[in-house]
């Protein structure tokens, strides 16, 4: 797989490192060999100066020459006019050539000194040349030799020559060093030059095909994404700033009947009206606008199958790695068997809310209808049994047996009556008083309730045991009355039913609900019940066993089973004959009034 680069960070500085390299591809070859050509030139100049010079002091050294024969020939009474020019023109010459070489030599101190000499010396050659030119033939013979042998100039022209010849190979050696170098980085130009150019020729390879590699993997992920779109259920579409489709999905194009290819055509042209309601369309315009989302919009639309819709629609914008500008992701969920069943439970609703209203009307009456006959009740029977009475004390000791029996059965009738009527009032007074909620400590409630029952107890039956195991009980908020009435009558409903076991064994236990509830378990070792029965136990007036084996009304847990409904709470049951009972309850950890059960 070839080497990729990628990064935001090489796309920034793409371009940069393209200039980059250019240059140190052209100018940097160009700079080196442009500094060994100037290092060789200036070498070439050095020696070219080099052999000025000598040719310089060569001229002065023939100029010499010639003016000492010119001046020997006169002295021989030899003139002509050719030679009368050559003596002007190496008299014109030779110290102006002199001082060129000394200007020229201005670098060279040695050189400065010898050829300080050499003029001084050529000066007073060329006076002694003077003296014998004007006398010419006249000149002695001592003035001749003098103007040879004194003042020599040759050893020091040869001095100033070897010198220059030792600054020539010098200059030579360095000139050639120069080419060389010169010769060596014009190839070592081309050689980084072609480096330069392989590595970017191999780099600009490797981004093409990384860049086809880019394109293909691009392609491939675009044709995946097409095809999970089409597997998306949900009708989807995306449209631009223009409200003009760029892209939608299969079940999109089914729903709506799209039959040909409706990219950018305007999202109106699709579904007939379904989406040309403008309400539809300025909210579009919103999400594209003010980069809002449309959330949950619902709208009526016609379909491809001529069904009107309730559609769901959503939208928010999102940018596209291809695009410039951001577009709009639209999704319409079809929410029409939702919207039918919102509708149905609707209706429902207000039929059971109709028909609760009837129930607590009727609840009502009958709560009315049972406080008022149990009010009724009570004169006729306050009657009955002071009537009992007084007949019984009016017959004195002559009552016989028969009679006595009828006066007992009418006397315990009537008080029996009695206490149906006060467990009737009590049921219905749990169901027709405000709940008056407060903190609760049960431990105390239920400790206050023990005693009273271990008193009475103990009053009917002084050799009867019972022993207490009671664990400890929270602070719970409710109706401290109401709650009292639920422990009292399953308390002694244990007591009373627990009389056949000798001892008694009551239990109390409570146990912390994850939800924050209690449940609570009263279990006694007594006679127990046929759990098909456990049905009718929560009634009013339903009795699992004969009011001669176990005295009662019926109605105590028929109130139990209100108060704990009023709270939130509920109760049940669990048991077998003869091997005691259990009732389970559980208390809610924020009570509500739970209404009045029908």
């Amino acid at each position: 797989m070839p080497f990729i680069i990628s990064s935001p960070w090489f796309e920034r500085w793409r371009l940069p490192a393209l200039v980059i390299a250019i240059l140190v591809i052209v100018v940097g070859p160009f700079l080196m060999t442009r500094a060994a050509m100037e290092q060789a030139e200036t070498a070439s100049t050095w020696v070219k100066h080099t052999r000025e010079v000598e040719t310089l002091m060569h001229s002065v050294a023939a100029d010499i020459r010639s003016l000492e024969a010119a001046a020997l020939s006169r002295a021989r009474g030899i003139d002509s006019p050719a030679l009368q020019t050559r003596i002007a023109e190496a008299r014109a010459r030779v110290l102006p050539t002199l001082d060129g070489v000394l200007e020229m030599t201005r670098d060279n101190p040695d050189q400065q000194v010898r050829l300080g000499a050499l003029r001084s010396n050529l000066e007073q050659r060329l006076a002694r040349v003077d003296v014998v030119l004007e006398k010419a033939g006249a000149a002695s013979d001592d003035e001749v030799d003098s103007m040879v042998r004194l003042n020599p100039l040759q050893h020091l022209i040869d001095e100033i020559n070897r010198e220059e010849q030792a600054l020539l190979v010098t200059r030579i050696a360095a000139s050639e060093r120069s080419n060389r170098s010169a010769e060596l980085t014009n190839w070592a130009a081309m050689a980084i030059q072609l480096l330069l150019l392989g590595g970017g020729g191999l780099f600009a390879l490797r981004q093409q095909a990384g860049r086809r590699l880019a394109e293909g993997s691009a392609q491939r992920a675009a044709s995946r994404a097409a095809a999970v779109l089409d597997t998306v259920r949900e009708p989807i579409v995306l449209i631009d700033g223009r409200q003009h489709v760029v892209m939608y999905n299969a079940a999109f194009g089914e729903l709506y009947g799209v039959e040909e290819d409706m990219r950018g055509h305007p999202l109106t042209d699709i579904g007939g009206e379904a989406w040309q309601n403008p309400e539809t369309a300025r909210r579009l315009h919103d999400v594209l606008a003010r980069d809002r989302e449309l959330w949950d919009f619902k709208q009526v639309q016609r379909t491809a199958d001529d069904i009107d819709r309730t559609m769901l629609i959503n939208a928010r914008r999102m940018p596209l790695p291809d695009r410039d500008d951001a577009v709009v992701l639209v999704t319409a969920s079809d929410v029409t068997a939702q919207a039918i069943s919102e509708r149905q439970i609707r209706e429902l609703n207000q039929q059971l809310e109709g028909k609760v209203e009837q129930v607590s009307d009727i609840n009502r009456e009958l709560e009315a209808f049972s406080y008022s006959v149990s009010h009724d009740l009570r004169a006729p029977l306050r009657h009955i049994a002071g009537f009992a009475d007084k007949l019984g004390r009016h017959m004195g000791e002559d009552i016989d047996e028969k009679s006595r029996h009828y006066l007992d059965v009418i006397a315990s009738s009537a008080k029996r009556m009695s206490s149906l009527i006060d467990d009737l009032l009590v049921y219905s007074r749990l169901g027709r008083s405000a709940l008056r909620l407060q903190s609760v400590d049960l431990q105390s409630l239920v400790a206050d309730t023990r005693a009273m029952l271990d008193n009475n107890a103990r009053a009917e039956r002084p050799d009867h045991v019972i022993h207490w195991n009671i664990q400890p009980l929270p602070i719970v908020v409710g109706d401290e009355n109401m709650l009292r009435q639920v422990w009292l009558n399953l308390l002694a409903n244990a007591v009373k039913y627990s009389g056949g076991s000798e001892p008694a064994r009551i239990d109390v236990t409570c146990e912390r609900l994850d939800d924050g509830g209690y449940r609570f378990t009263v279990r006694d070792n007594g006679a127990g019940f046929d759990m098909q029965y456990a049905g009718k136990l929560f009634g009013v007036f339903q009795r699992l066993h004969s009011a001669s084996e176990f005295p009662g009304t019926g109605v105590g847990l028929a109130s139990v089973r209100r108060v704990l409904v009023r709270h939130g709470g509920r109760i049940w049951a669990e048991s077998a004959p003869g091997e005691g009972a259990s009732f389970h309850f559980v208390l809610p950890a924020t009570p509500h009034d739970g209404g009045v059960p029908g």
